[in-house]
């Protein structure tokens, strides 16, 4: 039997010796994803968070709005900015240890209960009828 040359080798070894990178957590799991908030009548606004502090999403009853975002005490704060400037700014919790499959529950800027989750993509809503 004649030895494997050393570059067949690497190629057979080469996918049992690499390490996988770990799945980014907390805001940045979302980077590159979808947020999905389920308001309680049934109805979903999709998030798309930027690494350079940008934001946009459509909500619910189909309208785009975007802006920027900012960390602050643990919490994730959204300042609109389109199609208008909001006169406030939203802040909520987002999980630090969370990644894609993340769900958790919070309250919309209105007080409204959501339930928020990381999906993996970006998953732009369907088109209404």
């Amino acid at each position: 039997m004649r030895p494997l040359p050393a570059l067949a080798a690497l190629l057979i070894l080469a996918p049992c010796l690499a390490q996988a990178a770990p799945e980014p957590r907390g805001l940045a799991a979302a980077f590159g994803n979808t947020v999905k908030a389920l308001y309680p009548d049934g109805k979903y606004q999709h998030m798309w968070f930027r690494a350079d502090g940008g934001w946009e999403a459509i909500g619910r009853r189909g309208k785009f709005s975007a802006g920027k975002w900012t960390v602050n005490d643990q919490k994730v704060c959204l300042k609109q900015t389109r199609p208008f400037p909001a006169p406030f700014r939203y802040c909520t919790e987002f999980p630090s240890t969370g990644g894609v499959g993340a769900v958790w529950t919070s309250r919309d800027w209105q007080g409204e209960p959501i339930r928020l989750t990381v999906v993996r993509g970006i998953e732009r809503p369907a088109k209404a009828p």
